[in-house]
């Protein structure tokens, strides 16, 4: 007999899981990265930093049980996510979606009594966009990859506005970083893990796309924009030269890497693409609190 077939996760695995804690890792790491760049030069505020981050956490947490909850069905069909406590039946949709609603309303009630309205009413949106429209939507339109970057380029704005900045330029910066770097590192996803959403019916721009070609193109493109619109902060003056260097050189890096990935068409090429981008953000994040002027 197969024991670790036998093995069955505990609540405590099923409830990070549920609530997607690695994935959502990245969310408090960029939006510490957000409120550490609105910081620099100034004093930083410990306590308003803590509160930014639980409230972030939470209502991370509860969209990804409500994201959960409202894909049961496609879950089950892939053999990645049908150990998910829901499509298991490990764990009631009752207890779920309450868990998701606590969540939620505790992570955008603590922002704004214990740091701003600015971050709540930006931690709601993130919420509404990522469930309300995104989930729903990767059933009917490949469209939801940009939908989808939404709510993952807000963090950094959470901790932007958090730490008392603005949404001004810089802040937008920071959003259209987070967003154009997450267009191809998704595309190298999906299309690694194409034949699974297909057969789940999830609508991805890799459906179909055997050779590649059209997810290598699309990866190049918004790596190319990705590398351009890094000039921003330079051309505005709220960076140094250092990162006006650096930011174009990585996302014509990931650029080649797509179309390397766009000519050979093969797993290796996408994982390469994939690990590119893996990599590019933190080399990114760093050289940009580095150069960063306020």
């Amino acid at each position: 007999m197969n024991e670790a077939a036998e093995v069955v996760p505990g609540l405590r695995q099923d409830l990070a899981v549920l609530m997607k804690v690695r994935l959502n890792t990245f969310v408090l790491v960029t939006t510490l990265f957000g409120f550490l760049l609105a910081s620099k030069g100034g004093t930083m505020q410990w306590v308003q930093l803590i509160n930014t981050l639980i409230g972030t956490a939470a209502a991370a947490f509860g969209s990804a049980a409500f994201n959960q909850l409202m894909e049961v069905d496609l879950d089950a069909r892939m053999r990645r996510t049908a150990n998910r406590p829901l499509p298991s039946r490990r764990m009631d949709p009752l207890v779920a979606f309450g868990i998701g609603w606590l969540l939620s309303a505790v992570g955008i009630i603590h922002l704004a009594v214990k740091v701003n309205v600015h971050t709540a009413y930006l931690a709601a949106g993130t919420i509404a966009i990522y469930v309300f429209i995104y989930t729903p939507l990767k059933r009917f339109s490949s469209t939801n990859t940009l939908i989808g970057a939404i709510p993952g380029a807000i963090p950094p704005m959470i901790g932007w506005v958090g730490a008392g900045g603005n949404l001004d330029w810089q802040a937008w910066f920071l959003f259209a970083l987070l967003f154009l770097w997450q267009l191809p590192h998704f595309i190298a996803i999906s299309w690694l893990c194409r034949e699974e959403y297909e057969s789940a019916g999830y609508q991805m721009w890799s459906n179909g796309d055997v050779s590649g070609r059209k997810s290598g193109i699309l990866a190049a493109i918004f790596s190319i924009v990705l590398g351009v619109v890094s000039l921003i902060p330079w051309a505005l003056g709220f960076s140094n030269i250092l990162w006006a260097i650096i930011g174009p050189i990585l996302g014509v890096v990931m650029a080649v890497l797509a179309m390397k990935f766009r000519n050979e068409g093969d797993r290796p090429s996408a994982r390469r693409l994939f690990f590119s981008t893996l990599i590019y953000l933190p080399i990114a994040l760093a050289v940009l609190l580095i150069s960063w002027k306020n």
